[in-house]
């Protein structure tokens, strides 16, 4: 394949987005780090509505991913930690 293809594919299967706000490299990196969040919930949900997962496991990586990406924010951007109220309890 050649390299503009492979581009091509690449922005296909992950799409982003221009950051557009107060730039800081913390608030890019966060930036980057939620549009991946977003790729792969999607991806999830196509997997569950196709039957290949079930809604239990959809369920489960999708906490998973909302632990990391609070994880995340918390350490790029501590002044405003995630609200806990939008998480069930285990």
């Amino acid at each position: 394949m050649s390299e503009e293809s492979e581009k091509i594919k690449q922005d296909f299967l992950y799409p982003t987005a221009s950051y557009h706000g107060k730039f800081t490299p913390q608030r890019m990196v966060f930036n980057a780090n939620l549009q991946e969040f977003a790729q792969k919930i999607s991806y999830l949900c196509a997997l569950e509505t196709n039957g290949k997962i079930t809604a239990e496991e959809t369920y489960k990586e999708i906490k998973s991913l909302w632990k990391q990406l609070k994880v995340s924010r918390n350490e790029l951007l501590s002044d405003s930690p995630l609200d806990d109220q939008n998480i069930p309890p285990e």
